[in-house]
């Protein structure tokens, strides 16, 4: 087994995140899209266009979903660094995995009670009322989103015990 390197498994993740990235990217383009359609048919043509909500609620689950691995790989979530110098660096090391470890175990429930969703929207045929869309894709996106998500924080948490291991010593 190779050894674990920060630069293989998290440039992998990475390459994953950043395609997810891209297709929220789609996501969001296609629901600016939708919206200005829709309101120029409403406002210039007076046809409104039937279940634009729907539309653009589902694209935007897949819009956040999609690029929460992105935002987290590239470590953009809004963070508070307040007491960094107060702690030092073992203390920054220590409440840099409890944040990971706490948003791990955060996302972990929300990924098992989003995967019983998936499974009842399939069991009973869930869909949105105007379009009849399906909603267990949907429900999926935030299965898969949150899951790579708690797969970044952990592969940084190894990354932070290497790195910052080779640096103490």
């Amino acid at each position: 087994m190779a050894a674990f390197t920060k630069k293989t498994w998290l440039e992998k993740t990475g390459q994953v995140t950043t395609a997810l990235g891209a297709i929220a990217g789609v996501c969001l383009l296609a629901m600016v899209t939708i919206i200005f359609v829709a309101v120029i048919a409403r406002y210039v043509f007076g046809h409104a266009i039937l279940g634009v909500n729907e539309v653009v609620q589902l694209a935007a689950v897949a819009l956040v979903m999609l690029s929460l691995p992105y935002c987290t790989q590239a470590q953009e979530h809004v963070r508070v660094d307040i007491f960094d110098r107060v702690l030092g660096r073992r203390g920054r090391l220590f409440g840099d995995l409890l944040s990971r470890t706490l948003s791990i175990i955060a996302l972990s429930v929300l990924v098992k009670r989003s995967w019983g969703k998936v499974l009842d929207a399939i069991e009973y045929g869930d869909a949105t009322n105007m379009l009849s869309l399906p909603l267990w894709p949907f429900f999926a996106l935030i299965v898969l989103g949150m899951s790579l998500c708690i797969l970044v924080f952990a592969l940084q948490m190894i990354a932070l015990v290497i790195t910052r291991g080779r640096e103490a010593a």
